[in-house]
C-alpha cells in the first residue's frame, strides 16, 4: 500500500490505543494531523504518550476546518458517532469509526444515505471478524463439511464490571457487545437474518442499571436458525470473548469455543441405517498467516480505501449486523417477533 492519509483522530479514550498504535506501526501511511477529544487532557495526554506534535481540539469541526485531512478515525461514543461522522463526510473526508454504525437504527440509516450522498466511505470496526479461528470455523461452512447448515448457537457469558457508561445503558449486552456476535454469524454462515424474537433482561445479581442478558432466536434466509445467548453479569465459568460456538448441518457439527482452533464431528457413511451414526473428527484447515483482531481489521479498511474497492466492513454491509441489534431490541420491548430490516424502527 503506497498511498499515504492525513488522519484526525476523534474520541482518545480507551479505545483509541489499539488504533494509535497501529498508526505507529505504519509511520509512512499514516499521518495524525489532529486529536480531538471533549475533554482536551484526555488528547492532550494521548499526544504525549505517542510523541505526537499536532494540534489538540475539544470540537471536530474546528479541527475538519483547521486541518486538511484525508481520512477521519472517530473513536467515540455511541451517542456522538452520528455527529462526528456526518461532519466528516460533509467535510469530504472518508470515516473509518468503531462500532455501533449507528446509536439508533436511524442513525445508522441516516449515515448510510449521507455516505452515498456525498460519495465518501463510511467503514466500521469488526475487529472480531478477522480472528484467525473464526475464519477457521468459516471455512469449515463454506466448505459443507458439516453439510447444510439448520442451526448455530452462539453462547457468551462474562461479568466484566467496566463502571462508566455501559453500567448505565439500558440494553448494554444487545447494543455493546452483542453486535460482535451477530456480525460474526453473518460472516460465518455467509447469508442474512430475516426475523428475531429477543427476551432480554437483567438476571439478579447484576451491577447493571439495564438488560445485561438475553435470549434471541435468528431465522435466516436459507431456512437455517441462529441462536445467541448472553450474559455480561455472568460469575463464573466464562466463555471466550469470541462465544461457544455449535454449528449443526445435515452431515456433522462444527464446534468452537473461542480460545482453541475449530473443529468438526462429520458422519462417516451417511446411508448407514443405526440408531447412532458414527462420525470422525476433522480439524479445521490451518489459518491464514498474519495478524488478527485491530490490526487485520484497519489493514483490511485502509487496503478497500486504497484500491478504492468495498470493505468487508463497509457502511452498506455492516448496516445488516446493525439491524441485527436494533432488531433483537425492538422484539425485546414489545415482546413479539419482528422482522429484519423492515420492521425496525
Amino acid at each position: 500500500m503506497n498511498k499515504s492519509f492525513r488522519v484526525i483522530i476523534v474520541g482518545l479514550g480507551n479505545m483509541s490505543v489499539e488504533w494509535l498504535r497501529y498508526a505507529a506501526s505504519r509511520p509512512n501511511m499514516i499521518k495524525i494531523v489532529a486529536l480531538v477529544d471533549v475533554v482536551r487532557e484526555a488528547a492532550e495526554r494521548r499526544a504525549a504518550e505517542f510523541q505526537l506534535d499536532v494540534p489538540v481540539f475539544t470540537d471536530v469541526d474546528a479541527a475538519l476546518r483547521a486541518c486538511p485531512a484525508d481520512l477521519l478515525w472517530d473513536i467515540t461514543l455511541p451517542e456522538t458517532r452520528e455527529a462526528v461522522v456526518s461532519a466528516a463526510l460533509v467535510q469530504g473526508l472518508d470515516v473509518m469509526a468503531e462500532k455501533p454504525m449507528g446509536a439508533s437504527w436511524a442513525a445508522a440509516n441516516r449515515l448510510r444515505s449521507l455516505a452515498r450522498q456525498t460519495g465518501h466511505r463510511y467503514l466500521i470496526m469488526q475487529n472480531r471478524r478477522y480472528h484467525p479461528q473464526l475464519r477457521q470455523l468459516r471455512a469449515l461452512v463454506e466448505a459443507e463439511t458439516v453439510g447444510q447448515v439448520g442451526l448455530a448457537t452462539a453462547d457468551f457469558f462474562l461479568g466484566p464490571h467496566f463502571g462508566g457508561f455501559r453500567e448505565t445503558m439500558a440494553h448494554p449486552l444487545l447494543l455493546d457487545m452483542a453486535i460482535h456476535t451477530f456480525d460474526q454469524a453473518r460472516f460465518v454462515l455467509g447469508s442474512n437474518p430475516t426475523s428475531v424474537y429477543c427476551h432480554s433482561y437483567n438476571p439478579r445479581g447484576s451491577w447493571y442499571q439495564g438488560d445485561a442478558a438475553a435470549i434471541a432466536i435468528f431465522e435466516w434466509d436459507h431456512g437455517a436458525v441462529f441462536e445467541y445467548r448472553g450474559s455480561w453479569a455472568a460469575n463464573g465459568a466464562p466463555t471466550s470473548w469470541e462465544s461457544s460456538w455449535r454449528i449443526v448441518g445435515s452431515q456433522g457439527t462444527a464446534l468452537w469455543d473461542g480460545n482453541l482452533p475449530p473443529y468438526a464431528e462429520v458422519l462417516d457413511r451417511p446411508e448407514t441405517d443405526t440408531f447412532f451414526r458414527l462420525t470422525h473428527r476433522q480439524e479445521a484447515a490451518p489459518p491464514a498467516n498474519g495478524e488478527g483482531g485491530h490490526v487485520a481489521a484497519l489493514d483490511a479498511m485502509l487496503t478497500a480505501l486504497v484500491e478504492d474497492r468495498p470493505a468487508d466492513t463497509e457502511c452498506d454491509d455492516n448496516l445488516l449486523s446493525v439491524a441485527m441489534v436494533f432488531a433483537a431490541i425492538q422484539s425485546a420491548t414489545i415482546g413479539q417477533k419482528v422482522a429484519i430490516p423492515g420492521g425496525i424502527r
